[in-house]
């Protein structure tokens, strides 16, 4: 049910190109798969101590983050009726028009919160891929928005939907698709949609799968229900798993994995842990309650990690940054606020829960803060996204805002 608008001339083969510019942003966090743009000089001075707002676009309910890729923009929203339609955007990333969308039916479930998507569409080799809460999963031609092929993994595969539907994003290693489906994920061919492998049917975690290198292996690390765990992605066998229990299920920000250690967090009182993967087993090395990420994964530069601690509805939620080798707090925020963070050259890109855009130094010796504006209003969970610099945000309601962060004075 594809629904086509106005299409630019610039919308060609160009997408199609794998190779993606360093300012590119296709999946969610970034082309590192930890939330740290490559991207340098990016922030200049802001006439009257605010950010150019360049666009905005309506995309409808949901709390996708975006894609950026060979200079066009990707989400995915909800049109707010009980039992309507969810659409993937193609938008031009200068301008924000809206070069092609594609609907689908699916229930808003606002359980508890406003509800709508929560994955978000991933870009790889002129494909889209996109996956709806309830297991609608999608392969779209990124140029036009035509249907490839989709599944729903739900019924066609049996595979149980998480309290919150499912939230991780698609993530291509080589010919497959892994998704954070099951209790240790699952593989789709990229190109057909056929099952590769699957694990057991019950309610996986919420974040993305993470690819690293651990002990010398290739591995896919997912958040399940109840552990994290390491699955070999051309096989789904698994590894090694510990175990991490949070309330409700509630695995929802990703793993970060730095060398042979991976570091884990939680809402709800969780806290926040290191493990050594050692002999495919995990140790943990340090546990604490400091860093307790809801759902918004914290960033490791170097080797310290910047988080928001506090569950959403906390109204003393802090930025910190820890020692990621001892778990100790090297300092604090004075700033309550939740909100979403990314990272590009030395610094932080926090925004906040209500919507006010902070840039912090991205240094363990104290909270240094940069600047700061409101750039938009309303609810903030979504991530934010650098590119060519330009910060793209958006709010519960759907509203993308584009501002230009680089001015006229950076290089």
């Amino acid at each position: 049910m594809r629904q086509s608008t106005t299409l630019s001339l610039a919308l060609t083969a160009v997408l199609g190109v794998t190779a993606m510019r360093g300012a590119d942003w296709p999946r969610y966090r970034g082309t590192g798969f930890d939330g740290i743009s490559t991207e340098k000089n990016w922030l200049g001075d802001w006439p009257g101590g605010q950010p150019k707002q360049l666009w905005k676009k309506n995309v409808g309910i949901g709390f996708a983050s975006m894609t950026v890729a060979d200079g066009h923009l990707f989400t995915v929203g909800h049109d707010g009726q009980k039992k309507g339609k969810e659409s993937v955007y193609c938008l031009d990333a200068i301008s924000g028009v809206e070069l092609w969308k594609f609907a689908y039916d699916e229930e808003l479930d606002p359980k508890y919160y406003d509800g709508g998507p929560s994955a978000t569409p991933t870009v790889d080799g002129g494909r889209v891929y996109a996956v709806s809460k309830h297991g609608l999963v999608y392969c779209l031609n990124a140029a036009d928005g035509k249907e490839l092929w989709h599944r729903n993994v739900a019924t066609e595969l049996g595979m149980e939907i998480p309290t919150w539907g499912f939230a991780g994003s698609a993530h291509v290693e080589g010919k497959r698709v892994i998704l954070n489906v099951g209790d240790a994920g699952l593989a789709l061919d990229k190109d057909t949609g056929k099952e590769v492998w699957q694990s057991a049917k019950t309610p996986g975690g919420y974040s993305t799968p993470f690819p690293a290198q651990i002990d010398g292996h290739r591995v896919i690390v997912l958040f399940s229900a109840n552990d994290v765990m390491a699955v070999d992605p051309a096989s789904g066998k698994q590894l090694w798993r510990s175990p991490w229990k949070t309330e409700y299920e509630v695995n929802a920000a990703d793993p970060i994995v730095s060398g042979n250690r991976v570091y884990i967090s939680s809402g709800y009182g969780s806290g926040n842990a290191l493990l050594e993967i050692k002999d495919g087993k995990a140790k943990q090395v340090w546990m604490n309650k400091e860093i307790r990420a809801h759902f918004v994964t914290p960033i490791a530069i170097g080797n310290y990690i910047y988080g928001i601690d506090g569950s959403a509805g906390d109204n003393d939620s802090r930025l910190k940054c820890l020692d990621m080798a001892t778990g100790k707090v090297l300092w604090s925020s004075s700033t309550a606020s939740t909100g979403s963070l990314a990272a590009a050259d030395g610094k932080l890109i926090w925004i906040t829960g209500k919507g006010e855009l902070i840039i912090a130094e991205a240094t363990p010796t104290a909270y240094k803060e940069i600047t700061r504006a409101q750039v938009t209003g309303g609810k903030i969970w979504t991530a934010p996204v650098l590119s060519n610099g330009k910060i793209y945000v958006r709010n519960a309601k759907g509203d993308v805002v584009c501002v230009d962060v680089k001015g006229a004075s950076a290089g």
